[in-house]
């Protein structure tokens, strides 16, 4: 008997894997998602399981948190009946025909079609509290497009820690919400283009804090953030400064290590696509979301990106004849027996 082969597999569990999977299941392709598992603060649900209150989702004129939004998403997808499985997939031949996945506990899995959805991770400083301030709402996050207009922050003292374009580009965004803000960076030189950081420079209520390291988010009697204590980065000195909410912008990781190897990479590790559509280098292989965007980053813009991908596998099975299920089989016999 030939081993079952699914349509689509999507692996991942954001906004971009959910969207995916509502349309490969409205598709009638009976969509399996493996949305993951915890390991270590990594969990389903991606970098909007570490947001509160999210207010630019089209749809939603009250804020909503990104742990509902996903709920939301997921069941929606459920409701029209997608298979899940909580696992990770930890291996992929995404050349083989059918391609073959390996879950963490359930085995080998074949597919015609795979639409990856492993996303990115915002790079943290490590300081204590980080994490649970971000995790609680208490005034500490990765994503300044994303938070930085929510009410809590408004005409604050805040601050943006980085040196690179993203942290000058965060910067400027931010400081129209701010009473003040303050630049925060290791080095007197930045990584930034001087075209940013001229344009952060010329902003009023922003100043520079150099060279300066962030030791701890100082939370004040309410729990949130209170201030942020800074060693200079020369003399060793120690000083703290006011801030009611800190922006982290140190970059991403991009999730593509179980696709390295395999498909065509950008220099900084983003899976390649042939845009418009959401296409790998590889026949049957989809790549969808955070994992391609390192721009953007938004939660609408990977809905999208995951509305391309579902249509993309769809398209590519009615176009692409099915694999012989005889020779599969002998394959399958072949590869087992050694």
């Amino acid at each position: 008997m030939a081993p079952k082969i699914e349509n689509v597999v999507i692996i991942g569990s954001g906004p971009a894997a959910w969207t995916a999977a509502i349309y490969a299941a409205r598709a009638n392709l009976n969509p399996l998602v493996y949305e993951g598992e915890v390991v270590g603060i990594d969990i389903p649900g991606g970098q909007l399981m570490l947001t509160t209150d999210i207010e630019n989702f089209p749809g939603f004129p009250e804020p909503i948190s990104g742990p509902e939004l996903m709920d939301r998403m997921k069941a929606q997808a459920l409701h029209y009946g997608v298979r899940v499985e909580s696992e990770l997939i930890v291996d992929a031949d995404l050349s083989a025909s059918p391609i073959r996945l390996r879950a963490n506990y359930a085995g080998d899995v074949l597919t015609h079609t795979v639409i990856v959805a492993t996303g990115a991770k915002a790079k943290w400083l490590g300081l204590p509290n980080e994490l649970r301030l971000a995790q609680t709402g208490g005034g500490v996050s990765a994503c300044a497009v994303c938070d930085a207009a929510l009410p809590v922050f408004r005409d604050k003292v805040l601050a943006v820690i980085g040196g690179g374009d993203t942290a000058m580009e965060d910067s400027i965004f931010v400081a129209k919400y701010a009473s003040k803000l303050s630049v925060i960076h290791r080095r007197d030189d930045f990584r930034a283009s001087v075209v940013m950081e001229d344009r952060a420079r010329a902003v009023d209520n922003i100043e520079f804090k150099t060279p300066y390291v962030p030791e701890e988010f100082v939370a004040g009697d309410d729990g949130a953030l209170d201030h942020v204590r800074l060693r200079h980065a020369e003399t060793g000195e120690t000083e703290e400064i006011k801030a009611g909410g800190a922006f982290v912008a140190i970059g991403h990781i991009p999730g593509s290590d179980l696709v390295a190897g395999q498909v065509d990479l950008h220099d900084n590790g983003y899976v390649k696509v042939a845009e418009p559509s959401t296409r790998t280098n590889l026949a049957g292989v989809f790549a969808i979301g955070d994992l391609v965007d390192f721009t953007y980053r938004q939660a609408v813009t990977a809905a999208g990106s995951g509305t391309r991908g579902a249509l993309d596998a769809e398209w590519y099975l009615r176009d692409t004849p099915p694999s012989d299920e005889e020779k599969i089989e002998a394959a399958e016999e072949a590869r087992v027996a050694g």
